[in-house]
């Protein structure tokens, strides 16, 4: 088990994935050979299911781009059973307490850390892919997995310096619609309100020593968040750069 998203965050270079949404193996692939470092299969707004999203988890291993999980809810079974199918990651939406928080590192990390339930499912070889023992499997998959809450409620951004501290976390994934949204100004990322909460969880992440990663509309916007400090930007969503793409071809063949 090697987390190569986590590799080039620690060794502080650009880390650049969309979200996950076509459902389509084929297209995961082509996003891999068009030198994403990882894609977010989307659980929560996207129509995949645990089958679904293991073959997209494949498609990604395949290609040696790293493969994303945004769950559905915080339930122990949701952030379980991705991570069982071979996950590398998890951002987990809705956080609103640090109690979620700390839930959802008993749920995703491994004794001594957490209380993940241990079952020899596809992300353990199903018991035969390596020779670590248990324990050096707990230790392996403790150290190579992601737990990302998402920042995107007002809950969450009042408690963020604590919970950005919380042992388990590996990063904080920020929702900057939702986020702006809960603040009462939606989609204004310019915002003076939006602007103070995004650098607090910029910060926050900094002095914690975890992984700050947000997502972008558009390239222009990426760059600025790169500029700002981000270790990592989720580019818009699959569905709409395909589209984007298109309406190019599109206008510049006509025009």
């Amino acid at each position: 088990m090697h987390n190569r998203l986590k590799e080039k965050l620690q060794n502080r270079e650009k880390a650049i994935g969309t979200f996950f949404e076509s459902g389509s193996t084929i297209t995961a692939e082509c996003l891999a050979l068009g030198g994403l470092d990882y894609i977010i299969i989307d659980t929560e707004h996207g129509p995949f299911e645990t089958e679904s999203a293991m073959e997209f988890i494949c498609a990604c291993q395949r290609r040696k781009m790293t493969p994303l999980v945004r769950v559905k809810d915080k339930c122990r079974s949701s952030i379980l059973k991705m991570l069982d199918v071979g996950a590398m990651g998890i951002v987990i939406p809705g956080i609103e307490s640090v109690a979620e928080v700390n839930d959802i590192v008993r749920y995703g990390k491994y004794y001594p850390v957490g209380e993940r339930g241990v079952a020899f499912a596809r992300g353990y070889g199903y018991g035969f892919a390596d020779s670590l023992s248990i324990t050096d499997y707990f230790a392996e998959a403790n150290r190579e997995t992601l737990l990302l809450p998402q920042c995107e409620t007002a809950g969450c951004l009042d408690r963020i310096e604590e919970i950005a501290a919380i042992e388990g976390i590996d990063g904080i994934f920020i929702g900057p619609y939702d986020l702006s949204t809960a603040l009462g100004k939606p989609g204004q990322f310019t915002a003076p309100e939006v602007i103070s909460a995004i650098d607090r969880i910029l910060k926050a992440c900094q002095q914690a020593g975890k992984f700050s990663m947000i997502y972008a509309d558009d390239t222009a916007a990426a760059k600025r968040r790169f500029q700002q400090g981000f270790d990592s930007v989720a580019v818009n969503m699959d569905t709409i750069l395909f589209i984007r793409m298109i309406q190019n071809l599109v206008r510049d063949l006509r025009h």
